[in-house]
């Protein structure tokens, strides 16, 4: 299996998960996700980027704002990031 892999190889799952859990792919913004865990993978930790991908659907889905608006304040934390 290629290490990267486009995010259009992911459509046949984003497919799968929309179809489970009644979403439209308009919901699932493969790109943006694997955007954001490339950021937090590289500015924190990379064991931090499925985790940050979580918590950005937590804030979205709590606060009601857009998925980007979550995204851009977990990658702007990133990019600023100290590390230990």
């Amino acid at each position: 299996m290629a290490e990267h892999l486009p995010p259009e190889a992911l459509d046949a799952w984003a497919d799968a998960l929309c179809e489970r859990f009644a979403l439209s792919r308009d919901d699932v913004p493969i790109a943006l996700v694997l955007d954001l865990a490339r950021d937090v993978s590289k500015g924190v930790a990379r064991p931090a980027a499925p985790f940050s991908a979580y918590v950005a659907g937590l804030v979205a889905g709590r606060t009601g704002s857009s998925p980007d608006v979550a995204v851009a304040a977990i990658t702007e934390l990133a990019a600023g990031w100290e590390r230990a």
